[in-house]
């Protein structure tokens, strides 16, 4: 075994290095270099902990890390970037049952004889740790389900769900009592398994109460809450590494989970506690309402009119994820300057159903960093601009967020391209956004849809742009 001061000094290096890989994936030209202090920050960790004195069987766990790393490596090249939200989802709900476990085997087998006060704190922290473990767990299972289709991303909103929420928190807190006074493991036991189904129902039920168009600021927080959960381990375990990290993953989800809530204009505690839309009790617009008649355009119409164009800003969105589009964009944009047209990518911050979502597919096409901008920026210019491509978005782009009160979107920042020239809105049909509400953009007079598989379509205007 190595000695404490080397596996200190290995522990500090570690978390150093995940603090530069925070800072490195706060922006996208460091990003792959913030990765890579990740993954060394990881692998240093994991090798300095496998050394430890605790751990009694070397052979064991070192075959679980190799387990564990194949499954990684196999998911993460299996996945594609749609299914990006609830692969995190998952991967969230494991820190969280992680959690659960450690504080349950920490509290049957404390690894030192511990008394009084000693005690007593140990329990608490053994009892808060798998509360947020527990919460974590199945809170993110419920995301993970309702980012994969297989749930309703409409909100659970049941009768009186405030004061539920408030009894089950009343009664975590409350068994507390008799769990530290338990005279022995095995009757603790019993308040332990009990507190975790309750907290599991709390997460539940907190997260069935969030719409699906909250769902990317959902991921940031269970991203906290899982943080939080490894910070509760570490106290558990005494592990100072386990402890930063931890506190490092919970801190940056809720600035993250904030920053997203207030470019929503929203209060993270009315998409934790209200149920999207709820809040003044309007009534949503039906997604069969007539509003007008839209005008179509075709791929040919729209290249003739993109070749005369001075200025044009791209507005991606899910659907853009959904049909793999991002590569014949990035084509689409780089024609387009070589034919001298000024072009900008416009990124609300909860497009997509993961924070940095667009960002991601972006980067992943090889779209320049320095046109890509965010919806602050782009909307003072968009009065100047000559066409707006809206790529598969849709609540991110519905001018109802400004002007129609009712709708449960209203007061939300959104990217104005209704002030531009021409509006082309790529989409496969009339359907409602992730809201649930219809947009009216589609029927302003300078807006044109270009209906079909965006992906087709922005391959069938690359080859008319080509030809003109």
């Amino acid at each position: 075994m190595i000695q404490v001061g080397v596996l200190t000094m290995a522990y500090l290096v570690a978390g150093v290095l995940f603090i530069r890989s925070l800072g490195g994936l706060s922006n996208q030209e460091t990003a792959r270099r913030g990765n890579i202090f990740g993954v060394v920050g990881m692998l240093l960790a994991i090798g300095a902990t496998l050394f430890e004195d605790r751990i009694q069987s070397l052979t064991l766990v070192g075959a679980a890390v190799i387990v564990g790393a194949v499954i990684g490596l196999f998911l993460a090249h299996r996945v594609v970037m749609t299914a990006m939200p609830q692969l995190v989802a998952m991967l969230h709900s494991f820190v969280g049952l992680a959690a659960v476990l450690v504080g349950m085997s920490s509290y049957l087998n404390p690894g030192e004889e511990l008394s009084g006060v000693a005690l007593t704190v140990h329990s608490i922290e053994i009892w808060v740790g798998v509360a947020i473990g527990a919460l974590t767990f199945t809170g993110s299972i419920i995301a993970w389900a309702k980012l994969r289709g297989s749930l309703s991303g409409k909100p659970l909103l049941l009768p009186g769900r405030h004061l539920l929420n408030l009894i089950i928190v009343g009664t975590i807190v409350g068994l507390a009592v008799p769990f530290t006074q338990a005279p022995d493991p095995a009757q603790g036991m019993i308040f332990l398994y009990i507190m975790a189904g309750v907290a599991g129902l709390l997460g539940l039920h907190l997260v069935s109460a969030i719409g699906g168009a909250d769902m990317p600021v959902v991921v940031s927080l269970l991203n906290s809450y899982s943080g939080w959960a490894a910070a509760a381990s570490g106290f558990v375990l005494g592990n100072d590494l386990l402890i930063v990290t931890g506190a490092l993953v919970g801190s940056s989800g809720a600035i993250l989970s904030i920053i997203m809530c207030r470019a929503m204009n929203r209060s993270i505690l009315n998409v934790v506690f209200g149920g999207f839309g709820t809040a003044s009790g309007a009534k949503a617009s039906s997604s069969d309402e007539e509003q007008g008649e839209v005008q179509e355009i075709d791929a040919v119409a729209l290249a003739e009119q993109l070749a005369h164009a001075k200025r044009v800003v791209i507005v991606p969105g899910y659907g853009m994820a959904v049909a793999r589009a991002q590569h014949p964009v990035h084509e689409l944009a780089t024609l387009l300057k070589e034919k001298g047209v000024e072009v900008s990518f416009a990124i609300h911050p909860v497009a997509g159903r993961l924070p940095g979502h667009m960002n991601v597919l972006l980067a992943e096409a090889g779209v320049p960093y320095d046109i890509v901008h965010e919806m602050d920026e782009v909307n003072p210019g968009l009065p100047n601009t000559d066409v707006c491509l809206v790529i598969g978005a849709n609540d991110i782009v519905n001018p109802g967020a400004e002007t129609d009160e009712t709708s449960p979107i209203y007061g939300m920042p959104v990217i104005q391209v209704w002030n531009g020239g021409t509006t082309v809105v790529f989409k496969r049909g009339m359907s409602a956004g992730y809201a649930g509400v219809q947009n009216p953009l589609f029927f302003e007079d300078n807006t044109r849809m270009l209906f079909g598989d965006a992906k087709k379509s922005v391959d069938a205007l690359v080859g008319a742009l080509r030809a003109a």
